[in-house]
Protein backbone atom coordinates (compact mmCIF):
# COMPACT_ATOMS: atom_id res chain seq x y z
CA UNK A 1 0.00 0.00 0.00
CA UNK A 2 1.26 3.25 -1.12
CA UNK A 3 0.27 5.97 0.96
CA UNK A 4 -0.62 9.17 -0.94
CA UNK A 5 -1.01 13.01 0.37
CA UNK A 6 -3.14 15.59 -2.05
CA UNK A 7 -2.56 19.17 -0.57
CA UNK A 8 -5.02 22.03 -2.09
CA UNK A 9 -6.90 24.37 -0.75
CA UNK A 10 -9.58 23.95 -3.36
CA UNK A 11 -12.01 20.61 -2.37
CA UNK A 12 -12.81 20.21 -5.87
CA UNK A 13 -9.29 19.67 -6.79
CA UNK A 14 -8.58 17.54 -3.98
CA UNK A 15 -11.72 15.66 -5.39
CA UNK A 16 -10.82 15.28 -8.58
CA UNK A 17 -7.13 14.24 -8.15
CA UNK A 18 -8.67 11.57 -5.50
CA UNK A 19 -10.71 10.30 -8.44
CA UNK A 20 -7.75 10.50 -10.97
CA UNK A 21 -5.97 8.23 -7.94
CA UNK A 22 -8.23 5.86 -7.59
CA UNK A 23 -6.20 2.28 -7.13
CA UNK A 24 -6.90 -0.25 -4.63
CA UNK A 25 -3.29 0.29 -3.94
CA UNK A 26 -3.05 3.77 -3.13
CA UNK A 27 -4.32 5.17 0.30
CA UNK A 28 -5.21 8.76 0.09
CA UNK A 29 -4.85 11.24 2.43
CA UNK A 30 -6.11 15.19 2.30
CA UNK A 31 -5.39 18.30 4.05
CA UNK A 32 -5.82 22.06 2.65
CA UNK A 33 -2.75 23.74 3.78
CA UNK A 34 0.63 23.49 3.88
CA UNK A 35 -0.01 23.56 8.25
CA UNK A 36 -2.16 20.35 7.43
CA UNK A 37 0.30 18.49 5.61
CA UNK A 38 3.31 18.40 7.80
CA UNK A 39 0.84 17.14 10.75
CA UNK A 40 -0.09 14.49 8.08
CA UNK A 41 3.70 13.74 7.53
CA UNK A 42 4.21 13.78 11.09
CA UNK A 43 1.76 11.42 11.82
CA UNK A 44 1.68 9.16 9.00
CA UNK A 45 4.14 7.16 6.32
CA UNK A 46 3.56 9.11 3.37
CA UNK A 47 5.45 7.69 0.04
CA UNK A 48 4.09 10.90 -1.73
CA UNK A 49 2.85 14.56 -1.87
CA UNK A 50 0.66 16.05 -4.43
CA UNK A 51 1.12 19.83 -3.15
CA UNK A 52 -0.20 23.28 -4.57
CA UNK A 53 1.50 26.44 -4.12
CA UNK A 54 -0.64 28.99 -3.16
CA UNK A 55 -2.87 28.06 -0.17
CA UNK A 56 -3.84 29.65 3.13
CA UNK A 57 -2.24 29.66 6.49
CA UNK A 58 0.93 28.27 5.25
CA UNK A 59 1.63 28.14 1.24
CA UNK A 60 3.26 25.08 -0.71
CA UNK A 61 6.66 26.29 -0.92
CA UNK A 62 7.05 27.19 3.44
CA UNK A 63 5.82 23.38 3.55
CA UNK A 64 8.13 21.87 1.12
CA UNK A 65 11.55 23.60 2.60
CA UNK A 66 10.33 22.22 6.56
CA UNK A 67 9.32 18.80 4.92
CA UNK A 68 12.66 18.66 3.14
CA UNK A 69 14.34 19.45 6.82
CA UNK A 70 13.52 15.38 7.36
CA UNK A 71 12.13 13.64 4.64
CA UNK A 72 13.33 13.15 0.89
CA UNK A 73 9.62 12.01 0.45
CA UNK A 74 8.71 12.80 -3.36
CA UNK A 75 6.66 15.92 -4.06
CA UNK A 76 4.78 16.66 -7.27
CA UNK A 77 3.84 20.61 -6.85
CA UNK A 78 0.57 21.63 -8.34
CA UNK A 79 0.99 24.69 -10.33
CA UNK A 80 -1.05 27.21 -12.03
CA UNK A 81 0.86 28.33 -15.59
CA UNK A 82 0.66 31.73 -14.18
CA UNK A 83 3.34 30.42 -11.40
CA UNK A 84 6.55 29.64 -13.45
CA UNK A 85 9.09 31.93 -11.14
CA UNK A 86 7.25 29.17 -8.04
CA UNK A 87 7.77 26.51 -10.07
CA UNK A 88 11.83 27.17 -10.47
CA UNK A 89 11.64 27.58 -6.87
CA UNK A 90 10.05 24.90 -5.77
CA UNK A 91 12.49 22.35 -8.30
CA UNK A 92 15.65 24.50 -6.41
CA UNK A 93 14.43 23.77 -3.32
CA UNK A 94 13.81 20.00 -3.72
CA UNK A 95 10.27 19.42 -5.16
CA UNK A 96 10.83 16.51 -7.64
CA UNK A 97 7.96 17.35 -10.42
CA UNK A 98 5.17 19.38 -11.03
CA UNK A 99 2.09 19.27 -12.94
CA UNK A 100 0.04 22.49 -14.61
CA UNK A 101 -3.18 22.50 -13.52
CA UNK A 102 -6.18 21.84 -15.59
CA UNK A 103 -4.71 18.20 -15.05
CA UNK A 104 -4.44 15.41 -17.34
CA UNK A 105 -5.73 12.43 -15.64
CA UNK A 106 -3.43 10.57 -17.83
CA UNK A 107 -0.46 12.79 -17.12
CA UNK A 108 -0.95 12.71 -13.32
CA UNK A 109 -1.18 8.97 -13.10
CA UNK A 110 1.64 8.53 -15.20
CA UNK A 111 3.68 11.02 -12.86
CA UNK A 112 2.68 10.03 -9.59
CA UNK A 113 3.60 6.36 -10.59
CA UNK A 114 7.12 7.63 -11.98
CA UNK A 115 7.78 9.22 -8.98
CA UNK A 116 6.54 6.23 -6.63
CA UNK A 117 9.09 3.87 -8.81
CA UNK A 118 12.15 5.96 -8.45
CA UNK A 119 11.45 6.37 -4.82
CA UNK A 120 10.52 3.11 -3.35
CA UNK A 121 13.30 1.69 -5.73
CA UNK A 122 16.19 4.50 -4.35
CA UNK A 123 14.99 6.59 -1.99
CA UNK A 124 13.15 4.55 0.61
CA UNK A 125 15.84 3.40 2.88
CA UNK A 126 15.94 -0.15 1.87
CA UNK A 127 18.65 -0.41 -0.40
CA UNK A 128 22.05 -1.96 0.15
CA UNK A 129 24.40 0.73 1.78
CA UNK A 130 26.61 2.44 -0.33
CA UNK A 131 29.36 4.92 0.24
CA UNK A 132 31.30 6.65 -1.84
CA UNK A 133 34.31 8.52 -0.94
CA UNK A 134 36.20 10.97 -3.38
CA UNK A 135 38.91 13.35 -2.11
CA UNK A 136 37.12 14.67 0.62
CA UNK A 137 33.50 14.13 0.17
CA UNK A 138 31.78 11.87 1.74
CA UNK A 139 28.43 10.46 -0.36
CA UNK A 140 25.94 8.03 1.91
CA UNK A 141 23.25 6.44 -0.10
CA UNK A 142 21.54 5.29 2.84
CA UNK A 143 21.41 8.28 5.21
CA UNK A 144 21.24 10.70 2.23
CA UNK A 145 24.26 12.29 3.57
CA UNK A 146 26.88 14.65 2.61
CA UNK A 147 30.37 15.26 4.52
CA UNK A 148 32.40 17.78 2.57
CA UNK A 149 35.90 17.41 5.25
CA UNK A 150 34.10 15.85 7.90
CA UNK A 151 31.48 19.06 7.72
CA UNK A 152 27.93 17.83 6.77
CA UNK A 153 25.77 19.38 4.36
CA UNK A 154 22.44 19.97 2.62
CA UNK A 155 21.48 18.95 -0.75
CA UNK A 156 17.93 18.67 -2.16
CA UNK A 157 16.56 15.66 -3.58
CA UNK A 158 17.95 16.36 -7.13
CA UNK A 159 21.44 17.92 -5.95
CA UNK A 160 21.89 14.41 -4.11
CA UNK A 161 20.86 12.61 -7.10
CA UNK A 162 23.08 14.60 -9.45
CA UNK A 163 25.97 13.93 -7.15
CA UNK A 164 25.51 10.89 -6.57
CA UNK A 165 25.45 9.93 -10.46
CA UNK A 166 28.47 11.89 -11.01
CA UNK A 167 30.73 10.40 -8.01
CA UNK A 168 29.53 6.65 -8.75
CA UNK A 169 30.72 6.99 -12.03
CA UNK A 170 34.07 9.43 -11.44
CA UNK A 171 35.83 10.78 -14.81
CA UNK A 172 32.88 9.87 -16.77
CA UNK A 173 31.44 12.84 -18.36
CA UNK A 174 27.46 13.60 -18.90
CA UNK A 175 25.83 15.79 -20.68
CA UNK A 176 23.30 18.30 -19.72
CA UNK A 177 20.60 15.90 -21.50
CA UNK A 178 21.52 12.35 -19.67
CA UNK A 179 21.78 14.25 -16.34
CA UNK A 180 18.47 15.14 -16.67
CA UNK A 181 17.04 12.39 -18.21
CA UNK A 182 18.26 9.96 -15.87
CA UNK A 183 17.66 12.04 -12.68
CA UNK A 184 13.85 13.32 -13.68
CA UNK A 185 13.44 10.21 -16.09
CA UNK A 186 11.57 12.27 -18.79
CA UNK A 187 12.45 13.97 -22.25
CA UNK A 188 15.37 16.70 -21.94
CA UNK A 189 13.12 19.63 -22.56
CA UNK A 190 15.40 22.51 -21.02
CA UNK A 191 17.58 20.43 -19.49
CA UNK A 192 20.28 22.84 -20.18
CA UNK A 193 19.58 25.47 -17.64
CA UNK A 194 17.51 23.05 -15.16
CA UNK A 195 20.83 20.81 -15.10
CA UNK A 196 23.34 24.08 -15.10
CA UNK A 197 21.45 25.75 -12.02
CA UNK A 198 21.45 22.38 -9.83
CA UNK A 199 25.41 21.90 -10.85
CA UNK A 200 25.79 25.70 -9.74
CA UNK A 201 24.18 25.29 -6.21
CA UNK A 202 25.84 21.97 -5.57
CA UNK A 203 29.57 23.40 -6.48
CA UNK A 204 28.40 26.06 -3.85
CA UNK A 205 28.44 23.24 -1.18
CA UNK A 206 30.94 21.17 -2.18
CA UNK A 207 33.65 23.14 -3.30
CA UNK A 208 35.82 25.22 -1.35
CA UNK A 209 36.10 28.47 -4.26
CA UNK A 210 32.90 27.37 -6.96
CA UNK A 211 34.74 29.65 -9.80
CA UNK A 212 38.02 27.01 -9.29
CA UNK A 213 36.58 24.01 -8.34
CA UNK A 214 38.01 21.07 -7.35
CA UNK A 215 35.53 18.35 -7.72
CA UNK A 216 32.20 19.06 -9.76
CA UNK A 217 34.21 20.22 -13.43
CA UNK A 218 32.59 21.41 -17.07
CA UNK A 219 33.93 19.97 -19.70
CA UNK A 220 33.04 22.76 -22.17
CA UNK A 221 30.53 21.78 -25.28
CA UNK A 222 30.25 18.15 -23.47
CA UNK A 223 29.03 18.00 -19.94
CA UNK A 224 29.96 17.69 -16.24
CA UNK A 225 31.94 15.55 -14.25
CA UNK A 226 33.87 14.68 -10.98
CA UNK A 227 37.31 14.32 -10.88
CA UNK A 228 38.51 10.76 -10.16
CA UNK A 229 41.44 12.09 -7.79
CA UNK A 230 41.85 15.02 -6.05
Amino acid sequence: MKNILIVDDERDIVNALKIYLSDPDYKLYEAFNGKQALDIVEKEDIHLILMDIMMPVMDGITALNKIREKSFVPIILLTAKSEDADKVLGLTVGADDYITKPFNPLEVTARVKSQLRRYLRYGSGNEDVEKITIGGIELDDSTKQVLVDGNEITLTPKEFEILKLLMSNPGKVYSPKEIYSSIWQEKPYGAENTVAVHIRHIREKIEINPAEPRYLKVIFGQGYKIEKRV
